[in-house]
């Protein structure tokens, strides 16, 4: 006897949005952030702080005269992925120790230390995606 099992799809939500590669650009990923899960209704821990992270390092590190950042929340079932390209293929981030005197250079550490996995795709050229999940 063959049975057959109706498999209900995973729901997908997606948000893309092109931004300027500016402390500006950095602090409205932030802010769609909140409200774009707020408006799906999902609640995951430090997103807003992930955003801001790889965000601002987009526009600090990732900033090529001319050239936006995307920033891509996806959220498939209990996991968000958020991902934000540049067009700064060239440089990959590393997660790193900064001296006890510095005043930047930790925030991929805190990224690790916040998000379920992080990491980073080269491609398509010139641009590079650093990405992390947060499992909800």
């Amino acid at each position: 006897m063959n049975q057959e099992r109706s498999h209900s799809p995973t729901p997908v939500r997606q948000f893309t949005i092109l931004l300027s590669t500016t402390r500006r650009g950095a602090r409205l990923a932030r802010r769609l952030t909140t409200a774009q899960l707020g408006g799906w209704g999902c609640r995951f821990t430090h997103a807003e702080h992930i955003v801001a992270e790889l965000a601002n390092n987009a526009a600090l590190h990732g900033r090529t005269p001319g050239r936006n950042f995307r920033l891509t929340l996806t959220v498939t079932g209990a996991t968000l992925r958020v991902e934000v390209t540049d067009t700064r293929g060239d440089l990959l981030p590393t997660a790193r120790h900064a001296r006890s005197d510095a005043e930047s250079g930790r925030g991929l550490l805190l990224v690790e230390a916040l998000a379920s996995r992080w990491g980073t795709e080269v491609g398509p050229a010139p641009c590079k995606t650093v990405w992390a999940e947060i499992e909800g």
